[in-house]
């Protein structure tokens, strides 16, 4: 009787072991899956993989590439989401001398300057210095870059100068531009069109390395601008976040 005993005891664990075993795998799988951000309902309504489209985006810390001196502004004419205007290169003929600045509302390196380049446009827009800075990220990737958040972080910031839109991105290809923020200043010698002068950084400081953001290579720049004097052309590169391009589709 006890060997019979024994034998019923051993058939009953043989299933029980099995139904631990399986169950052990379940919640590990589980564990596995909300660990990874995976919800099942969502799983069961998601399209199948060969009726989505895979997207490649370009990003990277780069800096802003070469852009001879001497280049011509180039015409733009793109709205200010704060305000609705159109502004165009045309809208600063009046100034000896323009800034234009491309920036973005989400690049830590734009961030890091951001008070200090409102302080500066403050300071120059009063000695003659047209400024105007241009968003061109895709808000495909990036929509915190997108035209209302501009327009909350133009009135944030009190921007003294229009916070254009370039929805096509035709502008900043059209200037050479790569990364944000980046800066091109330009010179104007009566009814000649606007020449580039300097297209530097603004100066040595980076997030992440301590120096203080003093604005003094781009400050020395359109300092020889307003008062006559040749810009030199020993110019660093500014350094920031890459222009975030409109992502290409692949089938």
């Amino acid at each position: 009787m006890a060997t019979v005993a024994t034998a019923g005891a051993h058939a009953l664990a043989v299933p029980r072991r099995a139904f631990l075993a399986t169950r052990t795998k379940q919640l590990s799988f589980l564990s596995t899956s909300l660990k990874m951000g995976f919800n099942l309902l969502q799983l069961r309504s998601t399209a199948p993989a060969t009726a989505r489209k895979n997207l490649i985006i370009r990003a990277a810390r780069i800096e802003s590439q070469g852009v001879s001196l001497g280049f011509r502004a180039p015409h733009f004419e793109l709205p200010e989401p704060l305000t609705g205007k159109m502004w165009k290169l045309e809208d600063f003929e009046s100034y000896p001398a323009l800034l234009v600045m491309f920036i973005c509302n989400h690049c830590p390196f734009v961030k890091h300057l951001q008070k200090d380049i409102v302080k500066l446009s403050n300071f120059y827009m009063t000695k003659g210095l047209a400024v105007v800075a241009i968003s061109s990220n895709s808000v495909a990737t990036h929509p915190q870059d997108g035209p209302e958040f501009m327009a909350e972080e133009a009135k944030l910031f009190n921007y003294p100068f229009p916070y254009l839109y370039d929805e096509s991105q035709d502008v900043a290809q059209d200037f050479g531009a790569a990364c944000t923020p980046e800066f091109f200043l330009f010179k104007k010698d009566g009814r000649r069109p606007f020449q580039l002068v300097y297209h530097g950084q603004f100066d040595d400081s980076r997030p992440s390395n301590n120096l203080p953001v003093t604005g003094r290579d781009i400050r020395l720049a359109i300092e020889c601008v307003l008062s006559g004097q040749p810009v030199s052309s020993n110019q660093k590169p500014s350094v920031g976040c890459s222009i975030k391009w409109h992502p290409q589709t692949v089938q």
